[in-house]
């Protein structure tokens, strides 16, 4: 049976804009819920920047002992044979230091007063809710709502993510063993971090860029030394071409692309990553009932951070 709550303020979404924004608005004294389906800290402390820095500084780490392993150094440190990596046990080193982050989040969110819900909140009008998860079931009617339901991934219509073949950034950093070889399409930041830190453990990186260059997203002078590195690190980088399908094959998957000049050729490897981009989470929430206004894909907000409904507003990447 579903239960009815009432509160001053809803924050949906509990990542690093939604639980601040819930933390401040509790020690203001306001009545303050917080829904999220995925676990405190959102994408960036769950499935983004945290785990995948985590990652990176494993990787630094292993290409330090490799070195020793490999190359004289001035210090006189060496190592007889190359460095093992358990990548099962890295994954678990990982998840121990998200874990920590999100219940120091949950910690202070206690510390304020803040009711957290674990659950996916739909709504049916601009101040009317319902949540189901694992909490149980409620209605809620908020006087305030703050929407931060953050990003996801953009999805290739011919090359759908399946976590087994085809994988996001998010599949990439739940992986328990280190593929053999990957091709990722887009040379983004998200794509270039993971596939510099694949490639230091010895995973086959192969990149397939449409632009003329890596990091199109970025001033030239920036990209120029990550090319540079990667380039002398020995990093295969396709750029000005485009992905077409996959054809799964008996140790993986085929992907084939297309140049600039329409040369078709395709690659064989373990997984494909798809990392073009992130886009606002807009979908399946009910987002079309709140009378809210749009600028594109985006929520349209004021510099208060306030939607075109009266008490409704919308902060991050939405």
């Amino acid at each position: 049976m579903s239960q009815t709550l009432e509160c001053d303020v809803l924050v949906v979404g509990g990542g690093p804009g939604g639980y601040p924004a819930a933390i401040r608005a509790g020690q203001l004294g306001l009545k303050t819920l917080l829904v999220d389906a995925e676990g405190l800290g959102g994408t960036c402390l769950l499935r983004g920047c945290i785990p995948s820095k985590a990652f990176i500084h494993a990787a630094s780490e292993f290409q330090s002992v490799a070195s020793a392993a490999t190359e004289d150094n001035p210090y006189g440190i060496s190592i007889k044979s190359a460095p093992d990596l358990d990548f099962e046990k890295l994954a678990g080193w990982k998840n121990s230091v998200v874990e920590n982050l999100t219940g120091g989040v949950a910690q202070l969110l206690k510390a304020a007063s803040v009711k957290v819900i674990s659950g996916w909140a739909r709504f049916s009008n601009a101040k009317t809710c319902t949540v189901e998860g694992g909490d149980g079931e409620f209605t809620i009617k908020p006087q305030h709502v703050i929407l931060a339901n953050g990003s996801s991934e953009i999805e290739l219509p011919d090359i759908p993510f399946d976590g087994t073949h085809v994988l996001s950034s998010r599949h990439v950093l739940e992986l328990q063993s280190l593929p053999k070889s990957v091709a990722i399409i887009g040379a983004g930041y998200i794509g270039m971090e993971l596939g510099m830190a694949l490639f230091t453990f010895g995973t086959n990186v192969t990149f397939i860029e449409a632009a003329d260059r890596i990091l199109p997203g970025y001033d030239a002078e920036l990209s120029r030394p990550v090319a540079q590195a990667a380039k002398l690190a020995g990093i295969d980088i396709l750029l000005n071409t485009k992905a077409k399908q996959i054809t799964k094959i008996d140790q993986g998957v085929e992907l084939s692309f297309e140049s600039k000049a329409g040369e078709t050729n395709s690659i064989s490897v373990d997984k494909v990553i798809v990392a073009i981009g992130r886009q606002p989470r807009t979908q399946d929430w009910g987002l079309e009932t709140m009378g809210v206004d749009m600028n594109g894909p985006f929520v349209r907000t004021n510099d208060k951070c306030q939607t075109s409904m009266s008490g409704v507003y919308a902060i991050g990447d939405l």
